[in-house]
C-alpha cells in the first residue's frame, strides 16, 4: 500500500504564494517521478509540475505557470513541494499529487498513485 499525503492549499488573494507538499509513505521500492496535477470546476484534470527522479530527469511545468512555480523534491523524506508564487484566479482548482512508484522491484513496471486533492483559491 501507497499513500500520498498532501498539504498547504488554502484561500490567498492575488499575487499572493502557497507552498503546497506531498509525501509518499508505505511499500515503496523506488519513486520515478512525482508531480502536480489540477482540476478546475467544469475542467479536465491538467499537469502543472513533474519531478522526474530517475537518472537523467529533470522538471516539467505547464506553460501557464512557468516562470511562477517551482517544484522540488526532498529525497530523503519521498517527498515533493510545489511553491507557487503571483497566483492568478486561474489557478483557482484541486491540486492533485501524483507519483509513479514501484513498490517492490524494479522488474515491475511503476504504478500511478494519487492523493487526495487540496483546494487552491485565489480570490480578493
Amino acid at each position: 500500500q501507497v499513500q500520498l499525503v498532501e498539504s498547504g492549499g488554502g484561500l490567498v488573494q492575488p499575487g499572493g504564494s502557497l507552498r503546497l507538499s506531498c509525501a509518499a509513505s508505505g511499500t515503496i521500492f523506488s519513486i520515478d517521478a512525482m508531480g502536480w496535477y489540477r482540476q478546475a470546476p467544469g475542467k479536465e484534470r491538467e499537469l502543472v509540475a513533474t519531478f522526474t527522479f530517475t537518472t537523467g530527469g529533470g522538471t516539467n511545468y505547464a506553460d501557464s505557470v512557468k516562470g511562477r512555480f517551482t517544484i522540488s523534491r526532498d529525497n530523503a523524506k519521498n517527498r515533493v513541494y510545489l511553491q507557487m508564487n503571483s497566483l492568478e484566479p486561474e489557478d483557482t482548482a484541486v491540486y492533485y499529487c501524483n507519483a509513479k512508484i514501484r513498490p517492490y522491484s524494479i522488474l515491475y513496471n511503476p504504478n500511478d498513485y494519487w492523493g487526495q486533492g487540496t483546494q487552491v483559491t485565489v480570490s480578493s
